[in-house]
C-alpha cells in the first residue's frame, strides 16, 4: 500500500480498477484548512492524463509494472514481433499499443516492454539511438539564419527537422522521449 503523502513521480498505484502513474506531484499546505497532495497521473493501460487531488491519508494498492527488456524482430503488417533475449520466445504485439515514438526502433534493437498482470500496455524504446538519413535537401552556401532546420527522413521511414549541415548517409543521435535531433554520430 502506498499512502497519497508518499507519492513521488513515477509511483505506479491501483485506483479503481485502473493503474495509474505519477507524472507530477506537489504537496500542498494552505494555511487555514488541511493539507492535500495535488498531482498529475497518467493512466498506464490507455494513456489518459488527468490532475487529480488527494488527501494525503488516502491509501492504494502499488501497482507493480514489469519491464522485460526484448529485441525487436520484425513486423508482418499489423503485429510486431519480439524476443525474450533469455528464453526466446517470441511475442506478437498490436500496433496500437507501440506508441508514437516507436518510429525510431529499428529490427534487432532492444526495447523495454511494459505490461501489468500480463496485459502488455507498451513498449519502451531506448532514450536514445543513431539512425541514418536516408533522404533529405542539402544545405545551401549562405543559408545561414539562425537554429535554421530541414526536414530528413531517417532509415526507419521516420521524419524528423535536422539542421542544414546534415546530408544523407550522415548517422545521427536521436532522443526518442521527445523525438528531436540531437548531434552527429
Amino acid at each position: 500500500m502506498v499512502s497519497a503523502g508518499e507519492f513521488r513521480n513515477g509511483v505506479t498505484f491501483d485506483m479503481d480498477g485502473n493503474v495509474y502513474q505519477i507524472i507530477e506531484f506537489q504537496h500542498v499546505k494552505p494555511g487555514k484548512g488541511a493539507a492535500f497532495v495535488r498531482t498529475k497521473i497518467k493512466n498506464v493501460i490507455s494513456g489518459a492524463v488527468v490532475e487529480k487531488t488527494f488527501n494525503p491519508t488516502e491509501k492504494f494498492p502499488t501497482a507493480f509494472v514489469e519491464r522485460r527488456e526484448m529485441q525487436y524482430l520484425y513486423n508482418d503488417g499489423e503485429l510486431y514481433y519480439f524476443m525474450d533475449k533469455e528464453s526466446y520466445e517470441q511475442i506478437p504485439i498490436n500496433a496500437e499499443t507501440l506508441g508514437d515514438n516507436f518510429k525510431f526502433v529499428k529490427e534487432n534493437m532492444d526495447v523495454k516492454i511494459l505490461s501489468y498482470k500480463g496485459t502488455v500496455f507498451g513498449v519502451e524504446p531506448p532514450f536514445f539511438v543513431e539512425l541514418e538519413v536516408t533522404q533529405t535537401d542539402p544545405g545551401f552556401k549562405g543559408d545561414t539564419a539562425t537554429n535554421a532546420s530541414k526536414p530528413a527522413t531517417l532509415e526507419t521511414g521516420a521524419e524528423i527537422r535536422v539542421p542544414l549541415f546534415i546530408n544523407e548517409g550522415d548517422m545521427i543521435r536521436i532522443d526518442t522521449r521527445t523525438g528531436e535531433y540531437m548531434e552527429r554520430a
